[in-house]
């Protein structure tokens, strides 16, 4: 299988550590993790001042928190970015992991006008991969490829709805795409996510899937969106597609949810309106040779990243421990990469790179979930550490 090799220029945003970067980090010796600050000068251990990352992001001013906040050095970033790596990692040195602890894991899907159409072409295939340029010409020759400027909810939006609906191409996901309601779903349970570096987990019955370059909010329990990070909401189409009510099995999965590599505070160097510009780019190499390239762009959004969060978290559900929400991607893949007509799928081995100016990048490399390494630290596991370390 190819190998990942991660570095602080392939990995730290475009103007280095000049941003507020926070991330987790397991720790060895504490048999642990901690929360650190990524520095021009170091990564140091915060875990005194701020036992998880959910406490930090509940500050008034996560950035200023950061930056204020005194501790250990850990090491160097090279040195840990080179040990992060999962198939030549050194147990004994310390290793990054996904940025977030006790916040909730949640998604929004169809929140762009390619994506959502592609979801209807999975809809209509009923997961069969060798169906679905046939029903891409089909629904394209309906609803047209323009969707970006209808606003969910609108005037223009519902009466394609009335349309689509008297013509019989209605669809649960045009619903969510250009209705008033987001979809908003549960990615991954708390502390279920993997970090740059580690294997991403493609469940064995699927033979039709592809990568999600997400930007992913991170949001205070209030509601505020305090920053972001990147994520890869690792897709399976043909399970989905077979029925929506397979959703939990297409997206929750072992080593399914990737996040990082680090959470980007708000502060003078980066706001919400970056986030909202962001561009991200994503490659996949192959071990057989292929390479894909793809972009999305957050510009093409059809519901404003604010309008997301304030969907999930609002007086109708909460979340005391903050949550990090992923906002959907443009990117939708069908160029062939085996047979004509047969579009694109991961093959095992596929290493994954999702970057971005401001974020950073995130590289992971494509395994059957049941050889991904197992989930055995949890919320439990976290409380009886952090308790034995004298943090809590």
């Amino acid at each position: 299988m190819p190998v990942v090799k991660l570095d602080p220029a392939s990995t730290l945003p475009a103007d280095g550590t000049a941003g507020a970067l926070a991330g987790r980090v397991w720790r060895p010796e504490a048999k642990g993790p901690s929360v650190v600050a990524i520095r021009a000068d170091g990564v140091f251990d915060l875990s005194k001042t701020f036992p998880t990352m959910r406490d930090l992001c509940e500050t008034a001013d996560p950035a200023a928190a950061l930056k204020a906040a005194s501790g250990e050095r850990v090491g160097d970033l090279a040195s840990i970015l080179a040990n992060t790596a999962e198939h030549a990692r050194d147990a004994s040195k310390p290793w990054l992991l996904a940025p977030v602890d006790l916040q909730s894991v949640k998604a929004a899907g169809v929140t762009f006008a390619v994506s959502m159409l592609e979801r209807v072409i999975e809809e209509r295939a009923r997961g069969d991969m060798s169906a679905a340029a046939v029903i891409r010409e089909e629904i394209l020759a309906k609803v047209g490829d323009d969707l970006s400027k209808l606003k969910p909810g609108g005037p223009e939006a519902m009466r394609l709805k009335e349309l689509l609906v008297s013509q019989g191409a209605w669809s649960q996901y045009l619903e969510v795409g250009i209705g008033p309601d987001a979809e908003i779903f549960t990615k991954a349970p708390v502390m279920a996510a993997v970090g740059t570096g580690a294997d991403a987990g493609l469940h064995p019955i699927s033979t039709w899937n592809n990568p999600e370059p997400e930007v992913v909010l991170v949001i205070a329990s209030d509601g505020r969106i305090v920053g972001g990070t990147l994520g890869n909401d690792v897709n399976l189409r043909d399970v989905e597609g077979r029925s929506a009510l397979l959703l939990g099995k297409a997206k929750d999965n072992n080593a399914s949810a990737t996040l990082g590599p680090f959470i980007r505070f708000f502060d003078a160097t980066f706001s919400l309106d970056d986030l909202r510009k962001s561009e991200l780019k994503l490659t996949v190499e192959g071990d057989d040779g292929f390479k894909l390239q793809g972009a999305s762009s957050l510009t093409k959004i059809s519901r404003d990243l604010a309008d997301l969060a304030g969907q999930m978290l609002n007086k109708n559900h909460q979340y005391p421990d903050g949550a990090v929400l992923y906002t959907g991607t443009l990117f939708a893949p069908v160029e062939d990469r085996d047979a004509p007509g047969q579009g694109f799928t991961h093959k095992l081995g596929d290493v994954v790179t999702i970057s971005a100016p401001k974020l950073g990048a995130l590289v992971n490399r494509m395994k059957r979930t049941d050889e991904c390494a197992p989930w055995t630290f949890g919320i439990s596991h976290l409380m009886r550490n952090l308790a034995a370390r004298g943090l809590i």
